[in-house]
């Protein structure tokens, strides 16, 4: 047992000193305020220890003392390190106690007050500090605070005085508090949000809670709330009002300093995130006024799920950090709001604060556009679980008052939000006694919301029963029993947002939709935690984990989110808005003109949407028009004709049904117009035309022992009879292929395969392949000459590959067919479970930097995410074909790729294939990609590099969740691979794709 006497900061019983009882948050507040954010003194330290006696003094002398901006965080202003763990503490397991080497940060203030101000009460609001802090005004002691994410305030009015007054406050990083606070984030420190001076009126309110349901009807309100006001108050008022009708107005009579008011209310609007409608409660006593906003809505467990105002819910969800890429954890309140925004433009209507309370404007955002939310208690301790002790604290009754404070606090600050559908005790702290009683706390103040905590592994005292990366066979398993007390389920986390990904997205949903007990889930996460960089050399990127020399570290894992750092949104957030997409649009094939609209809303009726439809070949659209008076019930299905005219097809041309539903009207998030979902169908229409190859110009063979060039005044393709392999290919008078097709299996890991990574690259060394030359053979024909190739293909010390064929036919008039069949063999046992890909890589040119493709886009896609990525003509550079993901790694593939260009502002190099192939398109290697660290670090190649797949892996989600489902993964199979090469002017690259060849 340690002898070591606790300091104030490593006791866990006390969770404050004079610090004021939580409140509500209100949405407006008649008390003026002062903010004191802005630049304060400020002095760092190694340890409390260091403080200078005199520091809380008003007459300290700071001119030797540096100057921070409040809000900030040390660690992204000069102070402190830099560290990143997603479980570690940075210090040995020994609750309560800290290091010595405690950083802390005394920050000073200087604020001005008259007597006016002095005659109410004044208290100062910290509403984010982290660890914990202690507080003096104006050289006396005023008490201590923790809890990093929720406010500490102090009544100060017997400390302050008319005139100038001193404000000294001393941060601690590190606290008995810091063991329920192991978040994976950046360890930051300091003052993360607003401080202020609140002038709150001596005969003023305390407290406004206010709860507003529902009845089964659906219409009918009931709304209770319960005030409580300071001393000497005898009456107030209450009134609610619906925009400026006033619904109810009751005087107040306090006794004892409290009022409730109960009421029913016919004909009130519901509450939802897909309509939230809020009403203002306003409460006045003396010359005191708040008010809150809350809506009627209410949440039952029924029939073994949970619903609100009487519907069964689907949680289409985000998990939800504060982080910004220049300021860490300070975020501001128009960020907050882009945030939520973005968040409905892609069909989001949950989010998760994890894993911590948010700021206070959050939710009044969440309520006003309408999002559900799970409120997160400031609460985990994820370090014990690798001491093999995880219970330490979290069973440990000595923690009882901690784990408790965290969440009452909570509640007691958050619960007027009609957001807020569920109250969480915190993330991955196992789970114990201190839990229960942290339940039954909750259930106390708050009966009307659900209790979730994924780490109630049995749902002991939880409302759900929540997992996190559940496997989607194990996740039916889960549908279909009745285990855990058959309570709902909800997926905390999952879909790890890492680099390049997730996959498999689509199969969670349709497993969601399935099953009724299934009430779906949270992607982790929103937003990429990169620390935004400018070095010397004038690169400007972001860092992650190690890049400050900090270890141990879980490097580049806080990279993660559907948001990038540069708050681009991710090819994985367009895909998960089509998933999710709240309207599923199908085509009856018999008819290729019914549609039938799936209504997946849980409360909106399609009325509010319009359908627009068009038929598109090409790059251009042949008809187009809208259909209105579209009405579906949630849940129900309607079956609506699409209008268009019969048309006779134009040879070699695909055409396609596309259909968006859109916003008819400006919503609070988005414009008239906003597309809500799509769908595409292509259509049977299709006349298919072969022509005759035109007579071909003579082509001279020359060949040594070692080489061989077929050529005229058109083209000259030149071949490695040793090799057997394609080195140059010229097309009026220009080299337009450097190095001609050759196999891989291989491409740059991505950060879901890193449980791969290593028997990929260390056991099989796929990216090792080698080809060994069994014959070459040329054949002058009429029209062509014809080059045959057969090579053995394997990877270093493997007993399984390939054996192929290499095919070029060479026309005089200047276009190049190849084709590849590969015949798959194992000779012995050992190979991987499967490939990332079978296709080929050549270069070309340099100077062929303008890409046009036929094929899904505009933006990446794979196997496991395609669907926000329809079949068109899109255009851009090399470069545009890449993803700039924070940690370099595969990007940028196309699938269902029937013709691509490279070319230039005069000429295209045209490849076409009669099947959908996949490409990959750049100007580095993938070797490259797989050695970098940073973008700025991707050497740039020579060439322009292309791959063209036969079959490309999926991402899946393997870096925390579901590996590379079945169907989406490479198999060492047989196969064949072609497409043809020619030259042609820039801009008739539509029409020569067009044209095809008798055999």
């Amino acid at each position: 047992m340690s002898g070591r006497v606790k300091k104030r900061w490593e006791n866990q019983a006390i969770t404050g000193i004079n610090r004021r009882k939580a409140y509500t948050s209100f949405y407006e507040d008649s008390a003026k305020k002062i903010s004191l954010n802005g630049i304060w003194d400020f002095l760092y330290l190694e340890a409390p220890e260091f403080s200078p006696e005199d520091f809380m003094l008003p007459e300290t002398d700071t001119t030797t003392w540096d100057q921070i901006k409040v809000p900030a965080v040390w660690q992204m202003n000069g102070y402190d390190n830099m560290h990143y763990t997603d479980v570690l503490y940075l210090f040995p397991v020994n609750p309560p106690f800290v290091p010595d080497k405690n950083p802390c940060g005394i920050y000073k203030t200087k604020v001005m007050l008259d007597n006016e101000w002095l005659k109410e009460d004044t208290i100062l609001r910290l509403k984010g500090v982290g660890s914990a802090v202690d507080v003096w005004v104006n050289g006396t002691y005023v008490g201590y605070g923790k809890i990093s994410h929720i406010p500490n305030e102090f009544d100060i009015s017997a400390n302050v005085i008319e005139g100038q007054n001193d404000i000294t406050l001393r941060v601690y990083k590190w606290s008995d508090g810091t063991y329920l606070e192991d978040q994976d984030m950046w360890w930051m420190s300091g003052i993360c949000r607003d401080v202020e001076l609140v002038n709150e009126p001596r005969k003023g309110i305390l407290d406004a809670a206010v709860t507003a349901g529902l009845c089964k009807d659906g219409s009918t309100g009931t709304l209770e709330a319960e005030i409580k006001v300071k001393e000497g108050i005898d009456t107030g008022k209450f009134v609610l009002y619906d925009g400026e009708t006033i619904m109810l107005s009751q005087e107040l009579s306090f006794d004892n300093g409290r009022a409730k008011v109960s009421y029913r209310l016919p004909g009130v609007e519901p509450w939802t995130a897909e309509t939230p409608k809020l009403y203002r409660a306003v409460v006045a006593a003396g010359s005191h006024t708040v008010s809150v906003m809350t809506g009627f809505r209410t949440i039952r467990m029924e029939n073994d799920n949970f619903t609100v105002n009487g519907k069964v819910i689907l949680l289409n969800g985000v998990n939800h950090h504060d982080y910004n890429p220049a300021t860490g954890r300070v975020v501001s309140r128009e960020q907050l709001e882009e945030d939520v925004i973005l968040m409905k433009k892609h069909n989001i209507n949950a989010v998760r604060c994890s894993h911590y309370p948010a700021e206070d404007y959050f939710y009044d955002l969440c309520d006003q556009y309408g999002l559900y939310v799970i409120d997160e208690a400031d609460l985990e301790c994820h370090g014990f679980e690798w001491t093999g002790n995880y219970k330490w604290i979290t069973d440990n009754p000595e923690w009882e008052t901690a784990y408790v404070d965290r969440g009452v606090r909570m509640v007691q600050r958050n619960r007027n939000h009609p957001s807020i559908i569920m109250w969480s005790l915190g993330n991955e702290s196992e789970f114990g006694c201190n839990f229960v009683k942290m339940a039954e706390a909750i259930r106390a103040l708050d009966s009307t919301r659900l209790i979730h905590y994924e780490g109630d592994f049995e749902a002991e005292v939880t409302d759900v029963y929540s997992t996190m990366y559940t496997r989607l066979k194990r996740l039916q398993e889960i549908a279909e029993s009745t285990e855990k007390k058959n309570k709902p389920h909800v997926m905390c986390e999952y879909g790890h947002a890492m680099g390049n990904g997730p996959g498999g997205l689509l199969e969670y949903q349709e497993l969601y939709r399935r099953y009724k007990r299934l009430q779906g889930g949270f992607i982790w996460e929103w937003y990429d935690h990169g620390i935004y960089t400018e070095d010397e050399e004038g690169h400007r990127y972001y860092r992650y984990g190690g890049c400050y020399g900090d270890f141990p570290n879980n490097g580049n894992f806080c990279i993660d989110g559907l948001l990038m750092p540069d708050r681009t949104p991710s090819p994985a957030l367009c895909q998960y808005k089509q998933v999710i997409a709240p309207v599923e649009i199908k085509l009856v094939v018999q008819s290729e003109r019914e549609l039938v609209l799936k209504n997946w809303y849980d409360f909106r009726n399609l009325s509010g949407l319009q359908i627009k439809w068009n038929i598109s070949y090409d790059d251009k659209v042949l008809e187009e028009g809208v259909l209105d008076g579209i009405s579906a019930a949630p849940g129900e299905a309607l079956a609506v004709e699409v209008p268009y005219s019969a048309f006779v097809p134009q040879a070699n041309t695909e055409y396609f049904l596309n259909v968006s539903a859109c916003e008819k009207e400006e919503v609070s998030y988005a414009a008239a117009g906003h597309e809500v979902s799509f769908a595409q169908f292509r259509l049977s229409q299709h006349q298919k035309l072969l022509r005759e190859r035109p007579r071909q110009r003579p082509l001279l063979v020359e060949e040594t022992a070692v080489s061989c060039r077929i050529s005229n005044e058109c083209i000259t393709a030149e071949f490695s009879k040793v090799y057997g392999q394609l080195t140059c290919l010229v097309i009026d008078g220009k080299e337009c292929i450097t190095e001609g097709p050759k196999l891989t299996v291989y491409r740059a890991t991505i950060d879901n395969d890193m449980y791969k990574k290593d028997d990929w690259m260390n056991k099989y060394f796929i990216q090792l392949p080698q080809e060994q030359t069994e014959s070459f053979s040329l054949e002058e024909r009429e029209q062509e000459v014809k080059v045959q190739i057969n090579k053995y293909f394997g990877c270093l010390n493997q007993s399984w590959g390939f054996y192929l064929t290499y095919e070029y036919r060479i026309f005089g008039e200047g276009e190049l067919s190849f084709s590849l069949t590969g015949k798959n063999f194992q000779n012995g046992k050992e190979e991987p479970v499967f490939l990332p890909r079978i296709g080929v890589q050549l270069q070309t040119a340099k100077e062929l930097q303008r890409v046009k493709w036929y094929g899904r886009g505009f933006g990446e896609n794979y196997p496991d995410s395609k669907e926000a990525c329809p079949v068109g003509i899109y255009e851009t550079t090399v470069d545009g074909m890449s993803t700039n993901y924070v940690f370099p790694q595969e990007n940028g593939h196309r699938e269902e790729v029937t013709w691509f260009s490279l070319g230039n502002e005069t000429e295209s190099l045209l490849f076409t294939a009669e099947q959908g192939v996949g490409i990959n398109i750049h100007n580095y290697t993938e070797e490259s990609l797989e050695k970098a660290k940073y973008p700025w670090e991707i050497e740039e190649a020579e060439d322009v590099i292309v791959h063209v797949d036969y079959l490309h892996s999926g991402l899946g989600s393997n870096s925390c969740g579901e590996e590379q489902l079945e169907p989406y993964r490479v198999k060492r199979q047989d196969f064949t691979l072609a497409f043809s090469v020619k030259k042609v002017a820039a801009g008739q690259e539509i029409e020569a794709a067009k044209v095809k060849y008798l055999k």
